[in-house]
């Protein structure tokens, strides 16, 4: 009974702060703490030293933030006292910026054939070099119909012949090979 009454004055008690026990798989807050000695870091960035675990809370709880394990593996692990939510947008606010400063490279693909005029390959190559400029890769392709497959030397020629004009524009990531009826060659742009 009288365990019941604790139990119901402490959990009405007007300061204290109950955060969600599990807001985070990969970060450990407050209560989810639970090692026996944690190297303890305050909100300014000084070092409080090792302390136990119940004693961190305890001065996050004074003044009124929360115990963050930011190094699980070390040992002891280290935790930081702060704010938890003000961390969190900071993390994301991180990885939005990362994910700004990432460029995806795509692969566009230029076809051909074995038997291609002279004009339409050049056409060909400069939407290759355009491609190139921009920063994607281009995935030539030779396709041979029928008996043309007998033939590959004339389809290794045209690629050779592709690669003249494209010039030092681009770098060969893997040279022509044949797959099947295709005939594949991989540009990439020069660094």
């Amino acid at each position: 009974m009288e365990a019941d009454i604790f139990i119901r004055f402490f959990f009405y008690l007007p300061n204290y702060r109950r955060r969600c026990k599990t807001i985070s798989k990969e970060v450990q807050i407050n209560e989810e703490i639970r090692d026996k000695e944690v190297r303890l870091i305050d909100v300014d960035g000084t070092m409080l030293g090792i302390v136990s675990g119940k004693e961190a809370q305890r001065i996050a709880e004074e003044k009124k933030l929360d115990v963050v394990k930011i190094s699980p593996n070390a040992n002891p692990p280290v935790c930081k006292i702060l704010d938890y939510g003000k961390y969190k947008y900071e993390l994301q606010k991180r990885e939005k910026e990362a994910k700004k400063k990432q460029k995806t490279m795509e692969v566009k693909e230029v076809r051909l054939s074995p038997y291609i005029e002279s004009h339409d390959l050049g056409v060909k190559a400069n939407n290759a070099a355009k491609f190139l400029k921009s920063g994607d890769k281009v995935k030539v392709t030779l396709r041979f119909k029928g008996r043309e497959k007998d033939y590959t030397q004339i389809g290794v020629n045209v690629m050779q012949s592709m690669l003249e004009i494209l010039g030092d524009s681009c770098t060969v990531e893997k040279k022509p090979e044949l797959e099947g009826r295709n005939m594949v060659m991989i540009l990439a742009p020069k660094n």
